[in-house]
């Protein structure tokens, strides 16, 4: 079948170009930061931080012309504090397809990262064991990245170095979960028009209501195994090569209110703050540092925290003990993600809040 021409652009708008804003406005505005947090009892240090970037495209060939012109931003706050001998940190980011407004989004969660700090100043350890937990949505876009993120990446599948090329069709999760991975599903800053390769990008389900129906591929892995390009085909820069990267991966949102899924379990943790995960795509384990364990007793939270608390598991069961969905879902871009040789792009991930069932340590 002959290929068809395509003529595409994109261009976003953002509120407050970077280039209109002098940089002594914008260290002003993070020095007054700064000085809200700092001005907090037993604060060490606490920093903000803030980077803008534009991304400009071209890609020409006998079949396609194609552009795209679009900015993002991020931003981050951090603090250390001290009370009683003891010492914490919190952190806190935020991110998107915007421009210098995001500092307005900064200010907003000052007061935030110092009551989280307190909070772990206060912690005691977890009892290990397992729990029925409540995933916030930074945990949970943990979860999508590492337990079918990098595992449904079909360079992986030709490689034979991932478990879910076997599973493809079949059920690996509750049937109320359903996961997504595209440039075009979410405005974060993964969000593009095409990859690397010029294929557009898609909005791919690869968890449809708890069955694996696909995974997310470049041109050459696609190739390999005869299946259509998702448009994830990335590169740190044009001196490294493309691999199937993911780029906004999230769970997508159900029905429940978070108080009703806080009200069922009867004793377990509301886990927020999420800090790192990591992943065996070979054999589906899975480790995330979580920041906080909020208690829930009979229905309530106790007000009491653990901390810091790590998750780990075999990712079906995970995924198929996910017995509550809420109705909103939030995704996350601060940061990269590295692959094969530490190629560092940019991703995004997220989704609603999961109640399920994990080992905590």
């Amino acid at each position: 079948m002959q290929e068809e021409a395509i003529t595409k652009t994109m261009q976003n708008e953002i509120e407050i170009d970077p280039e209109t804003v002098s940089a002594e406005e914008i260290l002003s505005h993070l020095r007054k930061l700064c000085n809200a947090g700092a001005a907090h009892e037993g604060i060490l240090e606490f920093q903000s931080t803030v980077s803008f970037a534009r991304v400009n495209k071209l890609f020409l060939s006998s079949k396609k012309d194609l552009m795209q012109s679009y900015a993002f931003s991020e931003g981050s706050l951090s603090a250390i504090g001290t009370e009683n001998g003891k010492q914490n940190m919190s952190y806190r980011s935020c991110s998107g397809l915007k421009g210098v407004e995001i500092l307005n989004e900064m200010d907003a969660i000052v007061e935030e990262i110092i009551a989280v700090l307190y909070d772990k100043l206060h912690s005691d350890p977890v009892t290990p064991g397992m729990y029925d937990v409540i995933t916030a949505p930074d945990v949970t876009g943990v979860i999508a990245h590492e337990a079918f993120g990098h595992g449904v990446e079909m360079d992986m599948f030709v490689k034979d170095r991932a478990l879910a090329k076997e599973y493809i069709g079949k059920p690996v999760a509750s049937q109320l979960s359903s996961m997504h991975d595209g440039a075009v599903g979410a405005q974060q800053v993964s969000s593009y028009l095409f990859d690397d390769e010029g294929t557009l990008g898609t909005d791919t389900t690869v968890i449809d209501h708890g069955t694996l129906v696909t995974g997310i591929s470049d041109l050459v892995s696609a190739l390999r195994l005869g299946t259509t390009p998702t448009g994830n085909g990335k590169r740190e820069s044009f001196e490294r090569k493309v691999y199937s990267r993911m780029t906004n991966t999230y769970f997508t949102a159900g029905t429940d209110k978070l108080d009703d899924m806080i009200a069922s379990i009867e004793h377990g943790y509301l886990l927020e703050s999420v800090q790192s995960g990591m992943e065996d795509p070979k054999h589906w384990g899975i480790q995330c540092m979580v920041g906080l364990g909020r208690e829930i007793k009979d229905g309530k939270l106790t007000g009491k925290v653990v901390s810091p608390v790590t998750l780990t598991g075999y990712v079906p069961d995970l995924l198929k003990s996910i017995s509550m969905v809420s109705d909103k879902e939030e995704l996350f871009g601060s940061g990269m993600c590295g692959k094969g040789h530490k190629e560092w792009v940019k991703v995004s991930d997220g989704g609603p809040y999961l109640k399920c069932k994990v080992r905590l340590g």
